[in-house]
């Protein structure tokens, strides 16, 4: 795919239209938009459309169009792209249907479009479109809810009628470019999102997705979003997906598929989000507002359950509300009398509403302590005829307030009824953020808080992505085979030798010093705790004739280990596979509780060590590892340098599956006492 014909295709200078059903909203939507270059229109049947006189065929277009759109049958649309790839076009938007959706002919019809589109762009098919509202192209069916800006957010969705809804909005929200991706066929949502990171006038990005096709492009893509400080925000269809299929290690019991994205979009820096409202709102607090640059913040009001309900809902964040010095107290308390607690959240009573000018004065004596972002809580009246001058006037007040001192200012709306249009605009047309939902604001603060430390910190390095030669492999490793391949790399693990009869486990007991272990060993033992195939704390050679006596009648070969002691908690690394992920490291509370619990964390590779301590520090568990009730914390350095031997290891030999588990975690080191490979 050539990129610069995506450009043009992008942001065209001329339009060619096909069809008539569809191809007349692009038409009409193009020019209500005020788009000022060339519009062909081209119907074989049809002597004009929508106005427009229409050309029989593509080869009759004056020009090769910078961007087409595509509305007839499938095979026709492939007949046509063809002839547009070979005139020079810059790319063709698909609405046609009938391809690789379909199933059946369908996959080799869209064989057959991607070989006529050659190196020429196309965006679908099976997709509603593309708008345009920096450079009023419209390559749409449909009427549509945008306006033309000179800057805003560029939004991908592979749903057209989702795509739809959100050009509707009426939050303030200024959309750049919508897509409706379709089938994907050749252009992809990084392809995309590579693209408008080429346009300064874009500054943030919304994904509605419900898959990634090429997780490398992707990451490429994000990353250097990261780069160029454009955030992006994501809502993924996919959170109740079933769990990865359980197949002998205790490690595909704690994933899923959905987790993976966590992991990416937050290796990727990408805020991801639940709901519509959640998607736009935050997009919008992107576009006009940017990250945040600390996660200080300050709230005000003229009501004390309101300021108490923004204490209550921050708490879900890694937002705070900053105490103000007794400096900034006093300030306050100078705008205002003696009957205001100055605290922050602010309640400021009503002694001052109605009046701009000491409005001003105590937002502006609030704002001085330098907050990321101060909220104004403002709910306007809704019914007919009703007087919004003084909620107007405390907005204003707000605005003249910031202006002063150059502070970034929100007027939050606790229901969209409560935010009317011409507030919305009054906000914009002052440098104010309006922003609706007491809980969905925070929330899209706590994001920025959270982009903003993605962007301060070190570009992840590219994804790699391990596949093992043969994923559903059922060849399995033996205990001590594992261990001592991981061992090579760095993981610790216990003294001990394999012994086939019972004098030998004594001799190799004595030599190791009581007390010790000893399982069954063999390649096809995955659970031994389930097949009763392990005895510990054995204390001298009649235990150890004894446990030789039981094991033997498991498996040929015993594994005769030093019992380790001082052990503070229980661990367990594992390494998973996934199709488009590859190889994935958990890292979780181990032992016999895994399952219960579920607490883990995952790592994409490559992973770094520090890495691995933030996934340390996200555990249920990181009490018992900092020390808890008296006892001491244990040595996390060891249990970083562990999972960074596995990660080694894994480089270099992809699995299809792994568990250390326990991984016995003591003051000083750790102890890998149970391993399993599946090549």
């Amino acid at each position: 795919m050539d990129k610069q014909r995506l450009q043009r295709l992008l942001a065209p200078k001329s339009i060619a239209v096909f069809g008539a059903r569809g191809a007349d909203f692009a038409i009409r939507e193009s020019q209500k938009l005020g788009f000022e270059g060339p519009i062909y229109a081209v119907h074989p049947k049809r002597d004009e459309l929508a106005g427009l006189h229409c050309l029989n065929n593509a080869s009759e277009l004056p020009e090769a169009p910078d961007a087409a759109y595509v509305a007839v049958n499938a095979e026709a649309a492939i007949e046509i792209v063809a002839e547009l790839s070979a005139m020079g076009a810059g790319g063709a938007v698909l609405y046609a249907s009938g391809f690789s959706e379909v199933g059946g002919d369908g996959v080799e019809r869209q064989q057959r479009l991607l070989a006529a589109a050659g190196d020429m762009p196309i965006i679908g098919p099976n997709c509603y479109g593309v708008i345009n509202a920096l450079d009023k192209a419209v390559l749409w069916p449909d009427q549509h809810g945008l306006a033309t800006v000179d800057q805003g957010v560029g939004i991908i969705t592979q749903s057209g009628n989702i795509g739809l809804n959100m050009t509707m909005q009426q939050i303030g929200l200024p959309v750049a470019y919508m897509f409706t991706m379709g089938n994907q066929a050749q252009v992809d949502i990084a392809a995309i999102v590579d693209a408008m990171l080429d346009d300064p006038r874009v500054n943030a990005i919304g994904l509605h997705i419900e898959g990634i096709n090429d997780l490398a492009a992707f990451d490429a893509a994000a990353r250097r979003a990261i780069e160029k400080r454009v955030p992006i925000v994501a809502i993924k269809s996919g959170r109740t997906e079933a769990a990865a299929k359980i197949a002998m290690s205790h490690t595909s019991s704690l994933t899923g598929a959905d987790q993976l994205f966590d992991a990416l979009f937050q290796r990727l820096g990408i805020a991801r989000v639940n709901t519509v409202p959640e998607f736009l709102e935050t997009l919008k607090l992107f576009s006009l507002l940017g990250p945040l640059p600390n996660n200080r913040l300050a709230s005000m009001s003229c009501s004390g359950g309101e300021a108490g309900m923004m204490a209550d809902l921050i708490d879900a964040t890694e937002l705070d509300y900053a105490p103000l010095t007794k400096d900034q107290t006093q300030a306050i308390q100078a705008t205002l009398n003696d009957y205001v607690d100055v605290a922050n959240p602010l309640d400021y009573h009503t002694f001052i509403w109605g009046d701009r000018q000491a409005m001003a004065d105590t937002f502006g004596a609030m704002m001085a302590a330098k907050f990321s972002a101060t909220m104004l809580l403002l709910d306007w009246p809704n019914y007919p005829d009703n007087d919004p001058t003084e909620w107007d006037d405390a907005l204003l007040a707000l605005a003249d307030a910031a202006k002063v001192s150059n502070h970034q200012a929100i007027v939050l709306s606790s229901m969209a009824e409560c935010m009317p249009a011409h507030a919305i605009q009054l906000c914009l047309d002052n440098g104010l953020t309006p922003m609706i939902g007491l809980d969905t604001c925070l929330q899209a603060l706590n994001h920025a808080y959270q982009v903003q430390q993605a962007f301060a910190r070190p570009l992840p390095p590219a994804l790699q992505i391990l596949q093992p030669q043969d994923p559903d492999s059922k060849s399995m490793l033996s205990e001590y085979e594992a261990k001592h391949a991981l061992a090579a790399y760095g993981l610790p693990i216990p003294k001990g030798s394999l012994c086939s009869c019972a004098n030998t486990a004594i001799d190799c007991a004595a030599k190791i010093g009581y007390p010790v272990t000893m399982k069954a060993v063999s390649h096809d033992l995955a659970h031994k705790t389930e097949m009763d195939a392990v005895r510990l704390n054995l204390q001298d050679s009649q235990q150890v004739k004894a446990a030789s006596q039981h094991l033997l009648g498991i498996a040929d070969t015993m594994l005769v280990e030093r019992m380790e002691q001082g052990v503070l908690c229980e661990l367990i690394i594992g390494v998973n596979n996934d199709p488009a992920f590859g190889n994935y490291l958990v890292v979780g509370a181990g032992g016999i509780l895994v399952e219960l619990m579920k607490d883990s964390q995952l790592l994409l590779m490559p992973c770094q060590p520090e890495d691995v301590q933030k996934a340390l520090d996200q555990l249920a568990i990181k009490p018992l590892l900092q020390g808890y009730r008296g006892k001491p914390g244990v040595d996390q350095q060891a249990i970083v340098d562990a999972v960074m031997a596995v990660a080694k290891y894994i480089t270099s030999n992809p699995v299809a599956e792994m568990d250390i588990n326990p991984l016995l975690a003591k003051v000083e080191g750790c102890v890998a006492v149970d391993a399993l490979i599946r090549k």
